[in-house]
């Protein structure tokens, strides 16, 4: 990735954090950036485009984070919360970019960037789910639809605390219980 295009994206996502999608026009990415308005039209052709790279850039790092939760060593069903506590202590460290990510008012091209990336989760959590299914640390159940309903359960859960300036101290013991009984283990 080229320097500009760099400074691009990392002003893009400091305004996200701070702004929402609202605040990450173009010519405030520029701004944020230090570069001319047309420099940020060079590499995105439209605001619409640098929306969906903005939002892959960062969801793509939060993939990767719960994939490596998922990955750690121990229980199969703790792994299994491992990925629904990553997913949602990291929104609450910054919640204006997760409310943006998970439910702002968007463009077509970012929401179905949204579905992508949901399925992506989903998979990430059915995978381990199954797992844990074949040993019988769970009952049986279809692990695809179980990921997809924890993983929506999630995202909304972390609605009202991320608007609520939730402490991660008062949602992620209550998340553990409610993952834990979602998939059929002991609270």
């Amino acid at each position: 990735m080229d320097n500009v295009r760099a400074a691009i994206l990392v002003a893009g996502v400091d305004l996200l954090s701070e702004q929402g999608y609202a605040g990450c026009s173009v010519a405030a990415v520029a701004a944020r950036a230090g570069i001319a308005t047309g420099s940020v039209y060079k590499h995105f052709a439209s605001k619409a485009e640098l929306s969906v790279e903005l939002f892959r850039f960062v969801v793509n790092h939060e993939v990767d984070a719960v994939a490596k939760a998922a990955a750690q060593p121990g229980d199969l069903v703790e792994r299994i919360v491992s990925v629904a506590v990553t997913f949602a202590s990291r929104a609450l460290q910054s919640p204006r970019l997760a409310y943006a990510l998970l439910v702002e008012p968007v463009d077509l091209t970012v929401e179905q960037e949204r579905l992508v990336f949901r399925r992506a989760f989903r998979d990430i959590a059915a995978e381990r789910i199954a797992h844990a299914v074949d040993a019988g640390a769970l009952p049986p159940q279809n692990p695809e639809f179980t990921a997809a309903a924890l993983i929506g359960a999630l995202s909304e859960i972390l609605v009202g605390p991320l608007a609520e300036q939730a402490a991660a101290d008062d949602v992620l013991p209550a998340l553990t219980t409610f993952c834990l009984r979602a998939l059929g283990g002991h609270a």
